[in-house]
């Protein structure tokens, strides 16, 4: 293991460098730098005296290091430092928040350039500077140093945040603006710790290749799917926590009735599929449709990331039954295969129900089980996602024995259930949501709620999880009643673990897989604390004719935004007095869960929105 490796910049008196140097052991080494020169410190006994602890330890000590130019400090051999120190960095004298603001910009972006790819940089502020939650109090975010804003300058997330004690180490005197017998007063003071952050370049939709009947199309992501197509997360080899829910709540489903797991296809379906279920459950209106376009091009020219995201895709890829037509000489050909072909997401497992149970080797009593991902336009609402894990439960049984099979079942997914949203706190009590099966207007139907207690007030409320279907009839199985459970694992996920962003069950940061284990569940701590807040309005004239989508809206906006908008809110609707053309206004709230977001990004990204809801949605942005 390569010695760790920690630079510390602005540096006063070196008092926390001598402190901090005795404490290491013999794998770490330590770098300590300030601005000033040394005839500058010729006249300070303290700082003269922790030099010399210092040489006598071996610790390299740097003299008009510039803490925003850290590049130029060192060669480009020396750099990668796992851990960066700058402890309360001020401009000096009666600098206002937006020249400290400046300041810290500018070194986040420095640290960026000799920062190791999993270091981290601490930096303390004293109480309220930050302009965190984690301030006690908390300044206004306008006369704060917004120090999250600021580390997203550089690329950075804030992934920790701890107090800061001058007594926690021995010897350190805290001083002030280029050593100044003044110190800041330290009371209450923070240690922000920074990770670095994925680039948004990660979440760009990407292209894919299928065959079918022996010829080869592409198709790209939706935009509003970018990164949710593909990954993989039910696979047994995957740490993913719905992968380790799902495993779970199978394994206990096992202890009571006889099952089998069915493979679950990819999820394009040809434009003729679809289902014999209530509206309420597969809405094509709301579904993503796919172009496939014949793709004769040589995989072999593609780069080696992309050809692998092929070979992942084919793996998992089913032959999808098209429209066919007869050719002249009285083959079946696909229709559209000639060039191009529409497709469909699915919204819902309900749509492989009848194929499932119309199959000749279905066996009453069995419970059979599906699991895979889904898709459907939405709103951005906290507890509503475009792409989550769906396990899908069919039991068939005999009409007389209907009576006992469905209570036996529900009363079984309640146990389950509740033994899954059941926690055990640190002083041993337990906390755990209540689960209740509401009956729907056709008496026969239930929606799965969840009241949590794991997300602030205003968002404890009845969550829907599920749904029990039990109107379910079958042709070849005239003489059978079946009972359909559908459960959203993502979801369920969120409750379980305590997760508040649905997003990040999507992220690609590898940090997010590792915070789980399979039979353990602790409440999910997130390396992305406390992101800022962006919010934008925007009013547009409606077209008459064409009307409005406010789905589509909703949808072009997360497209638009890579998913960084968490709220869209309708301000109001404005008629003008002699034209009547409509006006409406929206305001638009961006944060990320796991990436650093800049305001300039924000903007850039409200500008391209305005662009494209005038060109999809037929609007004139005012």
């Amino acid at each position: 293991m390569a010695p760790r490796r920690l630079l510390l910049v602005g540096e006063g008196n070196f008092s926390f460098a001598a402190a901090l140097s005795e404490t290491l052991d013999s794998n770490a080494s330590l770098t300590a730098t300030c601005i000033q020169h040394p005839a500058e410190l010729a006249r300070d006994p303290v700082a003269q005296k922790n030099l010399q602890r210092l040489r006598e330890r071996g610790t390299e000590v740097r003299f008009g290091v510039d803490c925003t130019q850290l590049a130029n400090a060192f060669e480009p051999h020396d750099r990668k430092f796992d851990r960066i120190y700058f402890n309360f960095p001020h401009c000096g004298r009666k600098a206002g928040v937006a020249k400290n603001r400046k300041l810290l910009a500018k070194f986040f972006q420095s640290c960026v350039d000799v920062l190791a790819e999993e270091g981290e940089v601490h930096v303390a502020l004293c109480r309220g500077q930050g302009g965190t939650p984690a301030d006690k109090p908390q300044r206004e975010w306008h006369n704060s140093w917004q120090v999250v804003a600021m580390a997203a300058l550089g690329g950075l997330i804030l992934s920790d945040v701890l107090p800061f004690s001058c007594e926690a180490v021995p010897g350190y005197k805290c001083t002030g603006y280029r050593s100044q017998d003044k110190s800041f007063h330290t009371e209450g003071a923070l240690n922000h710790i920074f990770t670095r952050s994925l680039p948004f370049e990660g979440s760009q939709p990407r292209v894919f290749r299928i065959k079918l009947g022996g010829q080869w199309f592409s198709f790209s992501e939706p935009k509003a799917l970018a990164g949710k197509l593909n990954r993989g997360f039910l696979e047994a080899s995957s740490c993913h926590p719905i992968q380790i829910l799902n495993e779970k709540f199978i394994v206990e489903l096992g202890t009571t009735f006889p099952f089998k797991r069915l493979k679950c296809s990819f999820p394009l379906l040809p434009l003729e599929g679809s289902s014999v279920l209530p509206s309420w459950n597969c809405d094509m209106l709301s579904s993503f449709w796919i172009n496939l376009h014949e793709d004769n091009s040589d995989s072999e020219s593609l780069n080696g990331e992309t050809i692998q995201e092929m070979e992942d895709f084919l793996v998992s890829f089913s032959e999808l039954s098209l429209h066919k037509s007869p050719r002249r000489d009285g083959k079946e050909v696909h229709e559209g295969i000639s060039g191009q072909a529409k497709v469909w997401l699915r919204s819902s497992l309900l749509v492989h129900v009848q194929a499932i149970i119309q199959a000749p080797d279905f066996l009453p009593g069995s419970l059979y089980i599906l699991s895979g991902p889904v898709f459907q336009k939405c709103h951005i609402l906290p507890f509503t996602m475009p792409a989550f894990h769906e396990t899908l439960l069919i039991l068939g049984f005999n009409q007389s024995l209907k009576d006992n099979c469905l209570p036996s079942l529900l009363n079984n997914l309640t146990g389950i259930l509740d033994s899954l949203l059941t926690q055990t706190l640190s002083d041993g009590s337990t906390l755990s949501s209540s689960v209740e099966f509401v009956p729907q207007p056709n008496r026969n139907d239930y929606m799965i709620h969840v009241k949590s207690h794991n997300f602030v007030p205003d968002c404890a409320k009845d969550l829907i999880i599920g749904s029990v279907i039990t109107s379910v009839t079958s042709i070849a199985h005239k003489d059978q009643c079946f009972v359909l459970v559908s459960i959203n694992l993502d979801l369920l996920a969120m409750i379980v673990w305590g997760i508040s962003d649905w997003r990040i069950l999507w992220t690609f940061d590898n940090r997010f897989p590792k915070k789980f284990l399979p039979g353990e569940i602790e409440p999910f701590k997130s390396y992305s604390l406390y992101p800022p807040c962006y919010v934008h309005d925007i009013s547009f004239w409606l077209d008459e004719e064409k009307g409005f989508d406010e789905l589509e809206f909703h949808t072009v906006a997360r497209a638009v935004s890579q998913d960084t908008i968490i709220s869209i809110k309708f301000l109001g609707r404005f008629q003008h007095p002699k034209t009547e053309q409509v006006s409406l206004c929206y305001r638009l709230t961006y944060q990320t869960c796991d990436k650093a977001l800049t305001r300039q990004q924000v903007a850039s990204m409200q500008s391209q929105f305005r662009k494209e809801i005038q060109q999809q949605l037929h609007v004139i942005p005012r």
